[in-house]
């Protein structure tokens, strides 16, 4: 470590010699200070001092979304040979080689281009590289599916750097999700790409197979089945068929159609309570997002009359984006809301309105990215409600002294 560290102070000396390479010095330090403890320090004062900075802060939510990559990358070959034949004769590692050249490709261009932008503002403004990329750039390319095309994550990924952080200032200022922003992109500029059957099974629209599925093969997610299933009645066979096909353990696992990081709810909980454990997660998001989107979908429960309407409300909360959302996106904490009280609001408007958009508009049937950019746009006005209402109870209490 000594003689990688010898690296890094004479890079630092070269670098500052002269006014034309100084520019380049938030290069040397992005990759300085993830590697080494910073420079800039508290060191006296009346400062909250703690063993962790932002870099590590944001590898512990990396490591967090390991188990979600990992699963990803095993279930996009699973689907691949499920769809297009040949799963009895697949083994795991087959499975695990056709994930990976989908999945890896999409997280390194996700990260080239995401951090390529950073380090142009960098160097344009003269700050050192901001962090918050190093989760937005693993974030993006688990929310997309399996077979969106590489230049379409790196454009997504370069506008919501510079749309959705840069123009608000960066890192600590953006107001909506980076990652989310990203997906909303791609579903509103290339909805083909981002909906259907065909985007979801890496492979599936290739034209030159179209004779080689197997009867009765799809590529559908379990949402887009379930909106179709709500279309036909009677509504209890619909609901019965949906659940024979995907199976309350298999939504639980993830070995369903979908987004690479989002199918399974196991890996999402494993992600959560390494994140909770830390600290680095609220909880209050957690647990009222969870309770928000629960309530909703009993609501609809006992409206019943379709099939979306009467799948159960446990098993709707384990299918699509809802616990992927929950765990990684609405604990953004840019992004969230930062009062206690807050919290809870926050977390159950994303929950509540993430499962009525799914389960009302059958057009649309994943509602959580929508859900939680919405409830992005609120947490402010809910931290002022809050901050509000304690003032106002403060001085309350002060004329009656």
């Amino acid at each position: 470590m000594k003689f990688l560290r010898k690296i890094f102070d004479n890079a630092h000396a070269t670098l500052n010699k002269k006014e034309s390479t100084k520019k380049f010095f938030p290069l040397v330090d992005a990759i300085d200070t993830l590697v080494f403890t910073p420079n800039h320090v508290t060191n006296k004062g009346a400062h909250i001092r703690d063993a962790i900075d932002l870099k590590r802060t944001m590898m512990l939510v990396i490591i967090a979304l390991i188990p979600c990559l990992l699963f990803g990358i095993y279930n996009t070959g699973y689907q691949h040979y499920r769809v297009l034949g040949g799963l009895d004769d697949a083994t795991w590692l087959d499975m695990v080689g056709v994930g990976s050249l989908v999945v890896l490709p999409m997280v390194v261009v996700s990260y080239g281009a995401g951090l390529l932008v950073e380090f142009v503002f960098a160097i344009i403004n003269g700050h050192t590289v901001h962090e918050g990329f190093l989760v937005s750039g693993m974030l993006i390319p688990l929310c997309m599916p399996a077979d969106v095309p590489l230049w379409m994550v790196a454009v997504a990924t370069i506008f919501a750097v510079v749309i959705g952080k840069e123009v608000f200032g960066g890192t600590g200022m953006n107001i909506l999700n980076v990652a989310l922003t990203a997906r909303a992109f791609l579903f509103f500029a290339h909805p083909t790409k981002m909906s259907g059957n065909e985007v979801w099974v890496t492979g599936y629209g290739d034209a030159k197979l179209a004779n080689m599925l197997p009867d009765g093969a799809s590529g559908a997610t379990a949402l887009g089945d379930l909106a179709s299933f709500m279309q036909d009645a009677p509504a209890l066979e619909n609901t019965q068929a949906f659940q024979a096909k995907y199976s309350f353990m298999d939504s639980f696992m993830g070995l369903i159609p979908g987004s690479i990081g989002e199918t399974s709810a196991l890996m999402c909980l494993i992600g959560a309570a390494l994140l909770l454990w830390t600290g680095i997660a609220s909880w209050r998001v957690i647990f009222s997002f969870f309770i928000g989107g629960f309530v909703m979908a009993t609501i609809l429960n006992l409206v019943g009359g379709n099939g979306y309407f009467d799948l159960p409300a446990i098993h709707q909360l384990m299918i699509g984006g809802f616990m992927f959302g929950m765990v990684f996106m609405a604990t953004d904490p840019v992004t969230a809301a930062h009062t206690n009280a807050g919290k809870f609001v926050y977390g159950f408007l994303g929950g509540f309105l993430g499962i009525l958009i799914r389960m009302v508009n059958p057009a649309y049937p994943e509602g959580i990215m929508l859900a939680i950019l919405i409830a992005n746009v609120f947490a402010p006005l809910i931290d002022h409600v809050v901050i509000q209402t304690n003032i106002n109870k403060r001085l309350k209490r002060l004329k009656t002294a």
